[in-house]
């Protein structure tokens, strides 16, 4: 009989993600987390499930712009895929949204909120990205303080109900430059009690949504970042037609290729402000911290999918007479990825924490200074994490992993953005300078979180992995100390610096909650094994580049 080998498959992913469990149990109300088992395990059968198989089964299915109807009358219409409208359903059942804002567990309702995210969401072709903007919307426009708004769109965008649900869009992006929006050219013109949009918007992700919110420039403002307002749209009038929206074509992208995004031309578009006339790029900053969040937690759930696949697939898979599970490389192998995603999951849920807290107004002085440059600093380090791991993960199934209809591919695909959206590496590692210059103690703030990090372990089989943290602090804050006065010199190790931070604290991290096993009783080869492994993997960024001549390389 001939061979066929066997596909891999998932399990509950719930039950089967120790580390998840055991965060849960560490972090969250013990009575509220008992409460909420069943929904967690129902996640998890999800998606490792109906929904995964589902995706698979969607594989080559992608949203479907048609701009005309029979008759020549321009319609725009967008039609997403089946597990799109699925994804929509399972929002707002679980609500995936909400729960950020019902505060069902007080301060640690953020982390109750990315962790149902984190069950289900890499079953969900990427609808994270319209979740993520949504969140950030509703707490934009919350802030802004915007009553009118605040009462007219939040309680769709917190709406459990899928009759009224929203999602939203965040349009930012012009043809002149995605990191600096400062150069954006749409302007905004007063018409009455409205304001008027005119512009093209070059990448606008999950157009679908029922609003967006937009940067514009109104008539008579000067130039550059100051003189733009931050507006409301909503797209469509009450009979259904997009109001004053061309949608020009739908980008062929690399990944994420279930999101509809697209090219806009506004023509007079109607739009509210939110806030002033003016400092719309300041206006944006807290719908950042929450889709750099996002980001980073969805870094975090590709891994996980990446690694389980991966690890499934070992023990299927036989070659030169034993499965891949018994060959100590690729054990070896597994280890390592294994390690990077625990690693990169503790900074992205601390981040989740910090946020929580600071929503709460329970965050202390430490708390709140140490979320100002961690969230840049989590998105920057999990993201280029997320890409090796993928990478390394589908290199595991040989052939089969570059295969498109095994849907493996997929995974890089969509992960190769993480890096991109909401901030390039660059750009955010010079955002972690710019928190720094503007608050010193945000560097003190973080340097305590890892001394506490590392404090807090006594176990003697750990202590050699928290000098390696402590020993990649000391480093980046040598570094920057030097660095300070020195502009191309500061400039040219931003990422290395921030990369530095962000490891040596996700080590930190590691070790801690390595401690937490020990000490609660549990089997803590898994926690010590990861630390210990993520130790050896590389922390310290800066030393390991110095004496580099990077205008000669850069310039070839």
């Amino acid at each position: 009989m001939a061979f066929f080998q066997s596909a891999p498959g998932l399990g509950n992913q719930f039950d089967e993600d120790a580390l998840l469990q055991e965060y849960l149990e560490r972090t969250l109300p013990p009575a509220f987390l008992a409460t909420q088992l069943p929904a967690y395990r129902k996640l998890g059968e999800l998606a490792g499930g109906e929904l995964y198989q589902a995706t698979l089964a969607d594989r080559a299915n992608e949203p479907v712009l048609t701009s005309w109807d029979p008759w020549g009358n321009r319609v725009d219409e967008i039609v997403v895929t089946d597990v799109w409208k699925r994804a929509e359903e399972i929002t707002v059942e679980y609500g995936l949204v909400a729960l950020g804002y019902e505060n069902p567990c007080g301060d640690t309702s953020r982390v109750h909120q990315f962790a149902m995210n984190y069950v289900v969401q890499a079953s969900l072709d990427i609808y994270s990205c319209p979740l993520a903007m949504t969140d950030g919307a509703a707490r934009t426009l919350l802030d802004a303080g915007n009553q009118e708004l605040i009462d007219h769109a939040v309680p769709h965008l917190l709406s459990r109900d899928p009759k009224t649900f929203w999602t939203s869009g965040q349009w930012m992006t012009e043809r002149t430059g995605g990191s600096d929006v400062g150069l954006t050219e749409t302007v905004a013109r007063k018409d009455g009690d409205t304001w008027r949009l005119s512009g093209t918007k070059w990448f606008t992700s999950a157009t679908t949504s029922q609003m967006a919110l937009t940067l514009g420039r109104p008539e008579g403002n000067g130039p550059g970042g100051r003189g733009l307002a931050l507006f409301f749209v909503e797209l469509r009038d009450a009979d259904g037609k997009l109001r004053n929206i061309q949608v020009n074509r739908l980008k062929d992208k690399f990944g994420t290729r279930k999101v509809p995004t697209a090219e806009l031309t506004l023509e007079g578009t109607p739009a509210r402000l939110v806030s002033d006339t003016e400092n719309g790029i300041r206006n944006i900053t807290p719908m950042l911290a929450i889709t750099r969040t996002w980001n980073a937690v969805a870094a975090t759930w590709l891994m996980r999918r990446g690694v389980a696949l991966a690890r499934d697939y070992a023990n299927k898979r036989s070659a030169f007479g034993a499965t891949l599970a018994n060959k100590p490389l690729h054990r070896d192998t597994l280890a390592t990825i294994a390690a990077e995603s625990e690693a990169a999951f503790h900074l992205a849920f601390r981040s989740a924490e910090l946020l929580g807290k600071i929503e709460s107004k329970t965050a202390t002085e430490h708390e709140s200074r140490l979320f100002r440059i961690l969230t840049p600093i989590a998105k920057l380090t999990t993201a280029k994490q997320a890409v090796a791991v993928i990478s390394e993960a589908i290199e595991c199934f040989g052939g089969a992993g570059y295969v498109e209809d095994t849907g493996l591919p997929r995974l890089l695909a969509d992960g190769q953005v993480l890096p991109i959206w909401e901030g390039t590496t660059n750009v955010l590692s010079l955002d972690t300078l710019r928190a720094l210059a503007k608050d010193q103690s945000s560097l003190q703030a973080l340097s305590d979180e890892i001394k506490l990090c590392c404090k807090s372990v006594t176990d003697s089989g750990l202590s050699a992995s928290t000098q390696v943290a402590l020993a990649g602090l000391h480093s980046a804050s040598e570094w920057i100390m030097m660095a300070m006065n020195e502009g191309a010199t500061l400039e040219a190790g931003a990422r290395r610096f921030a990369m530095t931070l962000g490891r040596s604290l996700e080590l930190a991290l590691l070790c801690k909650h390595a401690q937490w096993v020990i000490a609660s009783g549990r089997d803590s080869a898994r926690a010590c094994a990861a630390a210990r492994r993520f130790a050896m993997a590389g922390v310290d960024h800066i030393r390991s580049c110095e004496g580099d001549d990077a205008e000669s390389l850069a310039r070839g």
